[in-house]
């Protein structure tokens, strides 16, 4: 390994399997120390296990508000500093939408939303205070949304919307934090895990001995975006799936027509006509027929 993160504290929420067990295993195996939070408090402490004495599990529930606080603590008082957050902490409870119940939609907009706002609002705290007081830090957030938060899925508006949600924080926080010395990103990962077993299937090449859909092809861009090599990148959505990387595009402003007064309803029929004819088709949403 080329040592890339040597010296550097990350923190991973979710940490305890899958995509975020991958990425805390990853950044370890670069030099850095790693915070591992997972609410399963013995999967937190397996992963801590596999790393070693440069490894600190916290079982903090992300999306609490004291939590969140506490699991940036950690950090501080184990490490004596943070340096990257990396946000991956969710879970699933798909449905369609005339089936989906308030509970199940408030849960999931809690855990994937606000416990990503919650642990990056008290880590920039930080940050703010070191920038203020000369240190200004190189330091790193990378979110974690999903093509479903990008393109919409069939029987996961909660998660979608959440994942949308997401993107759209990064780049609020990017625009906002970039002056101490921050920068926000985001992922938007395809890999076979819990959330996902039931979704893909394993797609290992078997000539090549690749497994397209293991969680730990994602993580060498997290650990690359944790980087201080990445001080250039903010405000950026990734889509990473087995060894592809691509640059998602997000909303942009698109053809428009300007009449230079008010609109009668009656006249924007043609109008709109013409503006869907001059801009591409979207992108269909998945599981869409």
């Amino acid at each position: 390994m080329s040592g890339l993160c040597r010296g550097r504290v990350v923190v991973v929420t979710g940490a305890g399997r899958g995509i975020g067990r991958a990425h805390a295993l990853a950044f370890a195996a670069e030099g850095a120390s790693v915070v591992v939070n997972d609410v399963d408090a013995g999967a937190a402490a397996e992963v801590v296990d596999a790393i070693g004495d440069a490894a600190v599990a916290n079982s903090s529930d992300v999306a609490d508000w004291a939590g969140a606080k506490e699991l940036i603590g950690t950090a501080l008082a184990r490490f004596g500093r943070v340096d990257v957050l990396v946000n991956n902490a969710g879970f699933l409870r798909d449905r369609m939408l005339v089936n989906l119940g308030e509970d199940e939609w408030d849960a999931v907009v809690r855990v994937h939303l606000k416990g990503h706002f919650a642990p990056l609002r008290h880590a920039a705290e930080h940050w703010r205070a070191e920038a203020k007081a000369g240190r200004t830090p190189q330091a790193r957030v990378i979110n974690t949304s999903s093509g479903a938060g990008l393109l919409g899925s069939v029987g996961q508006g909660n998660y979608s919307a959440a994942k949308a949600g997401i993107a759209g924080l990064t780049t609020v926080a990017a625009a906002e934090l970039a002056r101490y010395g921050i920068t926000v990103n985001a992922i938007a990962p395809a890999a076979r895990t819990r959330m996902t077993e039931g979704v893909f299937a394993s797609m290992a090449r078997p000539d090549e001995g690749f497994d397209a859909m293991a969680p730990e092809n994602v993580s060498p861009l997290v650990v690359w975006l944790g980087s201080e090599e990445s001080g250039h990148v903010t405000g950026r959505v990734f889509e990473v799936e087995g060894g592809k990387v691509a640059l998602a595009q997000g909303w942009r402003h698109g053809p428009e027509v300007d009449k230079g007064d008010r609109w009668d309803p009656a006249e924007l029929g043609p109008v709109v006509k013409e503006l869907l004819e001059r801009a591409p088709e979207p992108e269909p949403v998945y599981g869409a027929s």
